[in-house]
């Protein structure tokens, strides 16, 4: 019961996300790593892809490939937040600190378990219970940044 309303809550966040790469491209940009280039573009699909993934992570069907998908997605776009930490221009543009830069970091390792339990139907009582440990410090990351 609880997995479910995770699992609509982490769909209803990645969607939510996924909208604020168009509605403040800007703010996405600016943790872009120099190294990649069509920064808009790759800003604009990232979101596509994660508004894509939240849907897909709704449904029985979808709901592994997108979980597996997620944590692709997490592990592709963590640069951005090496980036954040190391870069003073990002870190200025998004008025935070190197400790706030720093603080963000970790918290790709819980969305990333989060996702690997959405994408399991095997029941595992010790990965429910991590989980269910990780969501509520992982939902309260979603909403401060």
């Amino acid at each position: 019961m609880f997995k479910n309303i995770t699992i609509y809550v982490m769909a209803l966040l990645y969607s939510y996300v996924g909208v604020k790469h168009f509605i403040d491209t800007e703010f996405f940009l600016a943790i872009v790593p120099p190294f990649i280039k069509c920064k808009k573009e790759v800003v604009l699909l990232s979101g596509l892809i994660e508004i894509i993934l939240g849907i897909l992570l709704l449904f029985k069907k979808t709901r592994k490939l997108s979980a597996q998908a997620i944590i692709v997605l997490l592990i592709i776009v963590f640069p951005a937040n090496i980036y954040l930490y190391v870069s003073d221009i990002a870190r200025e543009i998004l008025s935070i600190s190197k400790k706030q830069a720093l603080f963000r970091m970790p918290f790709q390792i819980p969305l990333i378990i989060i996702a690997y339990w959405h994408s399991t139907t095997i029941y595992s009582k010790k990965l429910s219970i991590i989980c269910c440990a990780l969501f509520v410090p992982t939902i309260i990351y979603f909403v401060i940044i």
